[in-house]
């Protein structure tokens, strides 16, 4: 079955990536035609999939939102729910949910050098035919993790536990915790979510984590907003919360790489005040690494803290032996009870959907190529994606990579290119795994993607400000990043 040749763009996933890029062609491009292939049965990716109580940003959503469609609500950390309409919302303002295709995952895209077109595979999943369509671009919007499961380590022993058992990514809406003794193994952001929003309604949460993570009080309303919202527009109040959350993500992430220790301070003062006097910080809250080596997690109105001082829930840090018929055996020798154990204990990363790429024929394995600038890659020409900034909210990286993704088709529509490509010429061009992250899931999965190298085209700057304006007068031909006509070069190497 073939479907709409020649599409000028091919969007693979319809998150908040996917959404973003449509809209910006939407937009500013409206002559381009484009399709979106989404897998599931629903728009919001990651905020459709997950239904974990408490699902939440763990950002402020004046720059998790999109600046062309304003967040107004005054609750500054929402609610998946939430999320999940303002995403359905958007699609729908801009004309984006009628060139969304849902239920199509994409299994293959194979380059023809000859007419500089992709020939795209996707398996339709409410008839089972396969599809296909030709596209000049291809957008993977498909984020960094896999969908169909997430990572639980193999614990020694969990065939004998007589509880539940549940990942966060595959939650159970049926599954009735009232009154149950529970415990979440993990100490990220999915962790400290699902802590407050389980206690009180269990008969008691434990968060058990091998090591501390760092974790912050951020109020559940921004008092910037809610203070010039008496006197100001809505719009107006938008773009100052939205400007100030941008300065002080920035902020918070350059002082924590030139000044570890103090952030390190601050946080802990901060942690300790949420805290009953003579809790033991050091042990459950204080981590061996430096602020943002991982991320850091928030916890709107402090409510992980509040549930710690009521009584409702606890943290024990200590490593698991085993688990037993009535709990988790840890190594100091103590058991946990437990009737529900959920492990929030990460994602298994993918690189672009698991999509195989070839170019006339020859399949390219994504490790042996290096990124340019964080959105494409050498031996794969019109491929673009967005890896994210890791300290600030991901939507900011989709609007800098969607602009200049506009920026490169309107600069080969007026040359008369069909072809583009970044072009590594220094074979002695030192490079490293993509990622300046120490979490486990990244470290497990960081050699799925694309290299990167320490200089310049060959990594993503980290600086939002400064790679935003760089790339709005970045010279296109660049000597790296390289434009063609059909058939005059072939990619292979």
């Amino acid at each position: 079955m073939r479907e709409n040749p020649d599409l000028d763009v091919l969007i693979i996933g319809a998150g908040i990536t996917g959404i973003g890029v449509a809209c910006q062609l939407e937009r500013n491009l409206p002559d381009k035609s484009y399709a979106i292939l989404e897998s599931r049965e629903q728009l919001g990716g990651t905020w459709d999939l997950f239904r974990y109580p408490g699902i939440r940003s763990d950002v402020d959503m004046y720059t998790f939102g999109y600046s062309f469609n304003p967040w107004r609500d005054p609750v500054a950390i929402a609610e998946g729910e939430a999320i999940r309409g303002y995403l359905g919302e958007t699609a729908d303002r801009f004309g984006v949910t009628d060139n969304i295709r849902f239920g199509h995952s994409v299994t293959s895209a194979d380059w023809s050098s000859e007419n500089s077109m992709w020939t795209v595979k996707a398996l339709n999943a409410s008839t089972g035919e396969s599809v296909t369509l030709t596209a000049r671009w291809i957008f993977s919007a498909t984020g960094y993790f896999r969908y169909d499961h997430g990572h639980t380590p193999k614990f020694a022993g969990i065939e004998d536990f007589a509880g539940t058992v549940i990942h966060p990514q595959n939650w159970p809406q049926e599954l009735d915790y009232s009154g149950k003794r529970v415990v979440v193994i993990g100490s990220g952001a999915t962790a400290v979510t699902l802590i407050p929003s389980m206690a009180g309604t269990a008969e008691h949460v434990t968060m058990l984590q091998r090591s501390p993570t760092y974790v912050i009080p951020t109020p559940k309303r921004d008092p910037v907003v809610m203070f010039f919202s008496r006197f100001l527009s809505p719009d107006r109040v938008y773009a100052i919360a939205r400007r100030k959350s941008i300065f002080t993500q920035e902020m918070v992430w350059n002082m924590s790489k030139k000044r570890p220790n103090l952030v390190r301070k601050w946080i802990i003062k901060t942690v300790t005040k949420q805290l009953p006097e003579g809790y033991d910080v050091d042990k459950h809250f204080t981590p061996k690494y430096n602020p943002w080596d991982q991320r850091l997690c928030v916890v709107p109105g402090g409510d992980m803290f509040r549930a710690i001082r009521k009584g409702t829930a606890s943290v024990v840090t200590d490593q698991i032996d085993h688990f037993t018929a009535n709990g988790i055996l840890l190594k100091s020798g103590e058991e946990l009870p437990a009737d529900i154990v959920v492990t929030a204990t990460g994602l298994d990363l993918l690189a672009l959907g698991g999509v195989e790429f070839s170019v006339d024929g020859q399949v390219q394995e994504l490790p042996e190529t290096v990124t340019y600038r964080g959105m494409m890659m050498t031996d794969l020409p019109n491929l673009m994606c967005s890896f994210p900034y890791p300290h600030v909210a991901w939507t900011l990286r989709v609007e800098v990579v969607a602009e200049h993704f506009q920026r490169v088709l309107e600069h080969m529509q007026v040359r008369g290119y069909d072809t583009c490509i970044p072009v590594n010429s220094d074979p002695e061009l030192d490079t490293r795994p993509f990622g300046d992250y120490t979490s486990n899931y990244v470290e497990r999965g960081k050699y799925l993607f694309p290299k990167s190298a320490e200089r310049e085209p060959w990594n993503l700057d980290l600086n939002l400000s400064r790679d935003r304006k760089n790339l709005r007068v970045l010279q296109l031909e660049d000597g790296t990043l390289t434009f063609s006509t059909s058939g005059s070069q072939s990619y292979l190497t």
